[in-house]
C-alpha cells in the first residue's frame, strides 16, 4: 500500500451500481481506483500479483460469486462487500471483510468503511517487521511492547479477524499482534514452521499427534485444510 493511497478494485456485474462506487472510490482523498469491473473473474487479473489492497465487491454474480472470490484473495487484500441482500451478512465476516454495505449506498456509508479500511492498513503498516530466521527469534509489537519470542517456544499461530494469536505454551497468554499470516508464514524458518490451514501455522518440531485430518497441538485440534495437506503428508513420510 502507498502511504497515502488504497489501491482499490471495484466488482459488480450491474454497471451501474459499479460506477457509483467507482465515483465514491474516485472522490475520497486517500483511494486510488485501479479499474472497475463487471465479470468477477476479471478481478483475478488484478489480484493476483497481490498490488490491491481493497475490493468493494457485490456478492450475487454469475459463474463466480463474491463471496467465492472473497475466499480466494492474498491475504493483503481487504474486502467491503456491497449487496442488495442482507442474509449474506455473517458468511461477509467470516471471511474477514471489512465491512457489509447495503445497497444503495450512500456516501455517508462508504466513507464510513473506507475510514475503517485505512485505520487498518494504516495499524499494519505500523507493525514492527519479524527479525530474519537466522536470529531464531521473532520480534512482534503487542499491547505498546516489543517482544522477542524464540522460535522455539512457539507452538502455533492461528489466524484471527485482523490479527494473529501466537501460542507458546499451556500456561502462557497467548501473543495477538495485528499481522498478516502471509507474512509471518515468510518470516518464519520453513524448516521449523509449516502453514497447514488457512488460519493455522504449526512449529512441527512439536507435531506429535495426528487424528485423521487434524494435528493435536497443547489440547487443541488443529484442521490441516485441503489445500495444504498434500505438503503436510508430504513432510510426515519424508521424515
Amino acid at each position: 500500500m502507498n502511504s497515502a493511497n488504497l489501491r482499490c478494485l471495484v466488482v459488480d456485474d450491474e454497471p451501474l451500481a459499479a460506477r457509483l462506487i467507482s465515483t465514491y472510490v474516485e472522490r475520497t482523498p486517500f483511494m486510488t481506483l485501479v479499474a472497475e469491473l463487471h465479470a468477477p473473474e476479471a478481478a483475478l487479473e488484478f489480484i493476483k500479483d497481490g498490488d490491491i489492497d481493497l475490493v468493494f465487491l457485490d456478492i450475487h454474480m454469475p459463474r463466480l460469486s463474491g463471496m467465492q472470490l472473497a475466499r480466494i484473495l492474498p491475504d493483503t487484500t481487504r474486502v467491503v462487500f456491497t449487496t442488495a441482500y442482507a442474509d449474506h451478512a455473517v458468511e461477509g465476516f467470516r471471511v474477514n471483510a471489512i465491512d457489509y454495505l447495503l445497497k444503495p449506498v450512500s456516501y455517508e456509508d462508504f466513507l464510513e468503511a473506507a475510514m475503517r479500511a485505512q485505520k487498518l492498513f494504516e495499524a499494519s503498516s505500523n507493525v514492527v517487521a519479524p527479525v530474519q530466521p537466522t536470529a531464531g527469534f521473532l520480534t512482534v509489537k503487542s499491547e505498546y511492547r516489543l517482544l522477542r519470542i524464540p522460535f522455539d517456544e512457539i507452538i502455533y499461530i492461528e489466524g484471527l479477524k485482523d490479527y494473529v494469536r501466537i501460542n507458546t505454551g499451556d500456561d502462557s497468554k497467548p501473543v495477538l499482534t495485528l499481522m498478516s499470516m502471509k507474512s509471518l508464514e515468510e518470516a518464519l524458518p520453513a524448516t521449523q514452521f509449516m502453514r497447514v490451514h488457512r488460519s493455522f501455522i504449526v512449529n512441527l518440531d512439536r507435531v506429535r499427534l495426528i487424528e485423521r485430518n487434524s494435528i493435536i497441538l497443547a489440547g487443541r485440534c488443529i484442521p490441516v485444510g485441503d489445500s495444504y495437506r498434500k505438503r503436510f503428508f508430504a513432510y510426515l513420510g519424508g521424515e
